[in-house]
Formats: C-alpha cells, sequence, structure tokens
C-alpha cells in the first residue's frame, strides 16, 4: 500500500467516521428538542398548580437513573450526571420564567 493509498483510505474513513457523527449530533439535537417540548408542558403545569419549578427529588433520582443508564452504556457516569445537570438547569430556568409570566398580580 502507498502512502497515496493510506492517505484516500484514511481521508475516506475520516469521512464516513464524521458522517456518522453528525448523524448522531442531528439526533441527540431532535432529542433534545422533544425533551423540552415535554419540560416546557411540565412547567406549564407546575405554574397553573403554583408547583415550584425545582423538584429536588425527582432530579436527585433521575441523576442516579442517568448514572446508572450512563455505566450499563459503558459512558462515564460522572459525564453523564454533568449533563444532566446541564439540562436541569435549563429546565429549571424555562420553569420560572413560565410561572412568572403566568403569575397574576394581586388584587
Amino acid at each position: 500500500m502507498t502512502t497515496s493509498d493510506t492517505d484516500e483510505y484514511v481521508t475516506a474513513e475520516l469521512n464516513r467516521l464524521r458522517g456518522s457523527i453528525d448523524n448522531i449530533d442531528a439526533a441527540v439535537v431532535h432529542m433534545l428538542a422533544e425533551r423540552f417540548k415535554a419540560t416546557q408542558q411540565v412547567g406549564h403545569l407546575k405554574a397553573e398548580h403554583h408547583l415550584p419549578p425545582a423538584d429536588p427529588a425527582r432530579e436527585a433520582r433521575q441523576i442516579a437513573r442517568l448514572r446508572q443508564l450512563a455505566e450499563s452504556a459503558r459512558l462515564d457516569p460522572a459525564f453523564a450526571e454533568k449533563l444532566l445537570n446541564f439540562i436541569v438547569a435549563e429546565v429549571i430556568r424555562h420553569h420560572e420564567r413560565i410561572a412568572e409570566e403566568t403569575a397574576t398580580p394581586d388584587a
């Protein structure tokens, strides 16, 4: 195999792998969008019933669950927890905004 053949093989293989990564990234973005649609509905329900934006007990259960899933998938559980914490912080921010928009002034 010549250097030129190797370079062409490496380039083709990089392009194939990067195409796969691009497809996975697109799927992740679409899944996050679906997740946020559901959490927006939760936010509206919480606001309508004057429930707090955050639910620490639920968040703790979700972190434990996600860490177990990560271990099963051979993904670093600490990374999975950081990712979930980032997502949950954004969800709480949305819920707080929804609650502010839903609040009615005192009469």
